[in-house]
């Protein structure tokens, strides 16, 4: 009797048969996620979900964008993409998508894409094509132009100037008004060429993707990120938000990330 005790004993810990065996080979090595903030935010916009992901055990790391036009901002993220050894799960907000979308191309290690209220271009597209008749608030109403050697620095106006409704209506609906004001005070604005410079090949051809979309969305409507999500064959999930999401649902952010966990490791 003392080796069946001592097998149940083994079986029970997961030690001594083919299903604890398997369990430990399937499980893969658990990715880093990577964060990647949209214009007139910053890392500080995943603050929420950040803290989440950390309690689950999780690497996060949320590198600035710089926010000066794809032809930029993809190169540098790709750059950091480089520096990190092991699998990848690849996160983006809004404008980040763009980035994400160009930088990922060809990287073996990001095994998922996730894009939350976000752009996901195609080949030769630009942002302003893209938002071209799709009803978005943000347009040249939306914005107070700022000069720099090589470029224009584009920020989001407080109040409204019709057609655009003001920066808590357009940008940070679903926020109360506090929070929106410091968001206001604190925003990155983004570059002119963001509007202008074509998307690269696709990542989300060869890589796994997600797209959470926002229902309350009046930056990227969520008419046209349902068109781009299943255009790029993307699992689509939906939530009552506005563009804001990672704010003001990370929790139901935090459930596709781990979505695409689960499905690549």
């Amino acid at each position: 009797m003392a080796p069946v005790v001592a097998l149940v004993v083994l079986l029970s810990l997961g030690l001594g048969g083919p299903a604890g065996a398997n369990a430990h080979v399937d499980a893969g090595p658990r990715p880093t996620i990577v964060l990647v903030h949209g214009d007139w935010a910053d890392a500080s916009s995943w603050s929420s979900v950040i803290e989440r992901l950390q309690r689950r055990g999780f690497n996060v790391v949320a590198p600035p964008n710089l926010l000066r036009g794809p032809d930029a901002d993809a190169p540098y993220l790709a750059s950091y993409l480089q520096s990190i050894s092991g699998p990848i799960v690849l996160v983006a907000h809004s404008y980040g998508g763009f980035v994400t979308t160009n930088a990922a191309t060809g990287n073996p290690n990001v095994k998922a894409l996730v894009y939350v209220d976000s752009f996901m271009p195609d080949e030769g597209e630009t942002g302003a094509a893209i938002l071209a008749g799709s009803g978005t608030c943000v347009d040249e109403s939306a914005f107070s132009v700022v000069p720099y050697d090589g470029g224009v620095d584009l920020y989001l106006r407080w109040e409204a100037n019709p057609p655009y409704p003001g920066f808590r209506d357009c940008f940070a609906n679903g926020l109360g008004p506090k929070k929106a004001a410091v968001l206001f005070a604190e925003q990155r604005p983004g570059a002119l060429a963001e509007f202008g410079e074509p998307n690269g090949p696709p990542a989300w051809r060869t890589i796994p993707s997600w797209s959470l979309i926002g229902t309350l969305d009046h930056v990227i409507p969520p008419a046209l990120q349902e068109k781009m999500s299943s255009r790029a064959g993307a699992h689509i999930s939906r939530v009552r938000a506005g563009h804001l999401t990672p704010i003001t649902r990370p929790a139901e952010v935090i459930k596709v990330i781990l979505s695409a966990v689960d499905a690549t490791t």
